[in-house]
């Protein structure tokens, strides 16, 4: 996997998880907010499709 597809991966993944988090029963509203909007300005670029651009 190329290193910009494995980064945006690991970061969609990491949304992912965290948004999971955020709907159990006891989990901390309060590092969700703090995290998710960094987390989300971190999504780096989505990664060009094979044949796309260069």
């Amino acid at each position: 996997m190329c290193p910009d597809c494995e980064d945006f991966a690991r970061t969609v993944l990491l949304l992912g998880q965290l948004a999971l988090y955020a709907d159990t029963t006891g989990a901390d509203l309060d590092f969700v907010d703090a995290v998710s909007p960094a987390l989300a300005a971190s999504l780096p670029e989505p990664p060009a499709m094979p044949g796309e651009g260069s």
